[in-house]
């Protein structure tokens, strides 16, 4: 399938086909492709919540406006090598059961510090 033309691909390499199966192996790519891009899509919204949820815990914790909050999950996700959907979970974690992951505490300790003393 041509992305730009939504028309099926022309394949020299491969036997004739008649026109409906050219037709149902387009349709078939465009249902793989597009299911790909669903999964990428939920991936994505449940990234996000974690981390809106994240930066929720830490408006409450460190009295930081959202920027704040945002900014403290995106430097300690930088400054730890740990991907900021992980910190996030992390944060959300500590929020539900008072213990924070040693994979970020100091880290998060010292920007939150940073942010409070500005």
């Amino acid at each position: 399938m041509d992305p730009w033309t939504l028309e099926p691909a022309v394949r020299h390499d491969a036997e004739p086909t008649s026109g409906t199966e050219q037709v149902v192996e387009a349709q078939s790519a465009q249902i793989h492709d597009l299911q790909s891009k669903l999964g990428q899509l939920e991936n994505a919204l449940e990234s996000h919540a974690v981390v809106d949820r994240a930066t929720g815990v830490l408006i409450a914790v460190g009295r930081l406006s959202s920027d704040e909050a945002w900014d403290v999950l995106r430097e300690t996700s930088m400054s730890t090598n740990i991907k900021l959907r992980h910190v996030a979970a992390l944060v959300v974690a500590w929020g539900r059961t008072g213990h924070l992951a040693t994979d970020i505490q100091g880290e998060l300790s010292r920007r939150l510090n940073l942010h409070v003393t500005e």
